[in-house]
């Protein structure tokens, strides 16, 4: 939960809808119904895309994010959306303290 300092929210998962298509890939092994304990990593989902290059892929990435439904429990799409459009991600001027340096609030 990116807006409770990116603590894990376990719960059950009510519904689930996993996009797909050309460049699109997602790992997972949720389903309908699944229960995300509290007692495990808490990364449920993959999500992976890739384009012919840097504009391409983050529209992609983007539309995949628009599609994609996991419903019961606190995700962090929206805040992959934040990140998907910080102009310094947009220019490829990231580095390992992007999150720390652009989103500090999110931290404390």
């Amino acid at each position: 939960d990116p807006n409770n300092q990116f603590r894990p929210c376990p719960g059950v998962i009510r519904e689930v809808h996993l996009p797909g298509g050309n460049g699109v890939r997602i790992d997972t092994a949720v389903y309908n119904g699944y229960e995300i304990p509290p007692y495990y990593d808490s990364m449920i989902a993959k999500v992976i895309v890739h384009g012919r290059n840097r504009e391409e892929t983050i529209d992609k990435m983007r539309s995949t994010l628009g599609e994609l439904i996991i419903d019961g429990v606190t995700t962090n799409v929206d805040f992959q959306y934040e990140i998907l459009n910080h102009e310094d991600f947009q220019k490829g001027d990231i580095t390992t303290d992007f999150i720390p340096r652009h989103f500090v609030e999110k931290m404390l």
